[in-house]
């Protein structure tokens, strides 16, 4: 049976300040390509799953090398749509100590955002999938993205492709005149696998609780479709020092992983990304959920070692971090 994971969603341009150098001081930047769903692609193909990202790029260089940078790590790229417009961009200043990291976009009226409904053949795309995966930050992006990703979670649903959705809202995104409750829920009602905060519930679907527990229990009420919802728990020290552990409610009964003292972080962005490919993964491969959630908190901490939004680490090195195994040794 096919292990196949398709991600769909925008690829910015990253220009990271060196080191810890703050955007003022900066004469240079350091580039790489990177997006919340490709992030996920990205990992469950250095976790040995094969994976396929689909977007939109400018038919320029910037686009080709965007695509070289997903293609280098194995993702399929083949269902990759080019146009005319520009490709969207984020700066990051990442910070150290007591100095919080910022991040300023520039991504309006990206190649992304101008994508259309029936642009892609989901049937083609999906047709060896096991998994579809998404964020809410795609459809806060334009009418067009949002119908392009409820096109391919119908697609997903019609062929029996589990689908999961990190529903991060992103309140400065939804620009173009709808709101996240007017869009998300019928996404959601598509979903099996949810990662969510009590505050992504409340303004993704006017959902509240006074616990995480609570919250889950009237979105599984609400929405039968979601059979699991996940979140990470972050206590941040400082920039360079958090803690991290995560929770799974299964309908039930919370699961809890265990947590990770993080005390030199490297880069931070895209640890939600990289729990999401490691809950992914193990869904797709381990026994039971407490392996599967121990398995993506364990890539979530692994991910502040590494610079760049990817987690670029084998399944071997992160089942070795939740064993407790080759912890800060020299491997050779």
């Amino acid at each position: 049976m096919s292990q196949k994971v398709v991600t769909f969603g925008e690829v910015m341009m990253r220009l990271s300040t060196p080191a810890f150098a703050r955007f003022t001081q900066s004469t240079s930047f350091n580039i790489t390509y990177a997006g919340a769903e490709a992030n996920v692609a990205v990992s469950v193909a250095n976790f040995g799953i094969p994976s396929a990202h689909v977007t939109r790029f400018p038919d320029n260089d910037l686009g080709a090398a965007a695509t070289q940078a997903l293609r280098k790590y194995g993702v399929d790229t083949s269902f990759i749509l080019y146009g005319d417009e520009r490709m969207g961009v984020y700066f990051l200043e990442n910070g150290s100590i007591h100095r919080a990291s910022r991040i300023i976009y520039d991504r309006f009226d990206s190649a992304f955002a101008h994508i259309q409904k029936g642009s892609i053949n989901w049937d083609e795309i999906l047709k060896d999938a096991a998994w579809f995966h998404y964020t809410g930050i795609t459809p806060a992006i334009s009418q067009g993205a949002a119908d392009v990703c409820l096109e391919g979670l119908q697609a997903a649903r019609k062929r029996g492709v589990k689908i999961s959705g990190d529903i991060n809202y992103r309140r400065n995104l939804w620009q173009y005149g709808k709101s996240a409750k007017d869009i998300m829920p019928a996404l959601i009602e598509l979903t099996d696998v949810m990662i969510a905060g009590i505050t992504d519930m409340e303004n993704c679907m006017g959902i509240s609780g006074n616990s995480f527990e609570e919250a889950c229990r009237q979105t599984m009420k609400q929405y039968p479709a979601v059979k699991k919802i996940a979140t990470t728990e972050r206590d941040s020290v400082s920039s360079s020092h958090n803690r991290i552990s995560a929770v799974l409610f299964d309908g039930k009964k919370i699961l809890q992983s265990k947590s990770y003292d993080l005390t030199h972080i490297v880069d931070r962005v895209g640890s939600g990304d990289a729990f999401m490919a490691g809950l992914v993964y193990g869904m797709l491969s381990k026994k039971d959920d407490q392996q599967s959630l121990e398995f993506a908190t364990a890539a979530c901490a692994w991910k502040h070692t590494v610079e760049g939004d990817v987690n670029l680490a084998s399944a071997a090195e992160i089942e070795n971090l939740v064993k407790g195994e080759n912890v800060g040794k020299l491997l050779r």
